[in-house]
């Protein structure tokens, strides 16, 4: 059943949005490292893979708006001896407007903190296949405010994590940079809702501690079991401007082979798995 978006102030208007949401196990005893490991679970490894046609609505600061339509492939790869994913691959396929139709952006994303994500965007006007580099992935993405890191997501490890607060509906995560020279932020808290373990806020402030950054879940469904975001937004609130993506008929546990991504369907999409 899909969940019916509540428009009210604050944070209130989640509770009964996620209400239908499949809960996950949780204990008073969670450390703050326990709720974001489960918190990136919900977000980024639910199936063993998944498939997503998504459908952006970009709106800069003067109110004009641009937009984005592509399909997101996901799959988890190798399992350590504890049964988790060590490794992760997407695949991101634009097939409107004109001026971006065939790009293609692939990240193979690692779980070791000492080991950065490899990211690659296939340019097909030029024909040209070119490395994004690890200092690259907090700028914009397809000039949106979302950031390259926020389409796979960022590798926990990277942050020093602190249960700030708990209600009966939330856990409140303030993330802090083990090396914040490479980030632009200074801090950022999450409010990771107790029953799902969805993250429906994220808040960055700046190194002049501004909030300049927010993420918001708009729209939840369960499909397959799976808790899922179906909308979402990112917000500037230096500028006002912001980036708003809804996701259809998502699918889980597809059958996506692992030969897609790499550098041979950059140039040779798989059709079949974006229809």
């Amino acid at each position: 059943m899909r969940t019916q978006l509540i428009k009210a102030t604050g944070l209130a208007w989640l509770a009964l949005v996620l209400a239908c949401g499949a809960a996950l196990a949780q204990s008073e005893d969670l450390t703050a490292e326990e709720i974001v490991e489960k918190a990136d679970y919900v977000s980024y490894y639910q199936g063993k893979d998944g498939r997503a046609q998504v459908k952006m609505t970009i709106t800069g600061p003067q109110g004009d708006q641009r937009n984005r339509e592509f399909t997101i492939l996901r799959k988890d790869l190798e399992e350590d001896s504890q049964q988790r994913i060590t490794d992760q691959r997407f695949y991101v396929f634009f097939h409107r407007p004109a001026d971006v139709r065939k790009m293609v952006f692939m990240v193979w994303k690692h779980t070791a903190a000492d080991e950065s994500d490899d990211r690659w965007l296939y340019l097909p006007a030029m024909d040209l296949v070119k490395r994004i580099a690890p200092g690259d992935k907090r700028t914009s993405f397809v000039g949106s405010n979302f950031f390259y890191e926020d389409v796979s997501g960022r590798n926990m490890n990277l942050d020093q994590h602190e249960l700030v607060q708990t209600s009966d509906t939330y856990y409140v995560i303030k993330s802090t940079p083990k090396n914040p020279d490479q980030v632009e932020f200074s801090s950022y808290k999450t409010w990771i809702h107790r029953d799902t373990f969805l993250p429906v806020q994220t808040v960055y402030w700046d190194t002049n501690r501004d909030k300049y950054r927010e993420y918001k879940v708009l729209e939840v469904d369960t499909i397959q079991g799976y808790t899922t975001v179906t909308e979402s937004r990112m917000k500037n609130l230096r500028d006002g401007s912001q980036t708003v993506i809804h996701y259809e008929d998502v699918t889980y546990d597809v059958g996506v082979p692992k030969d897609i991504f790499s550098e041979r369907y950059l140039r040779q999409p798989p059709t079949q798995y974006l229809r």
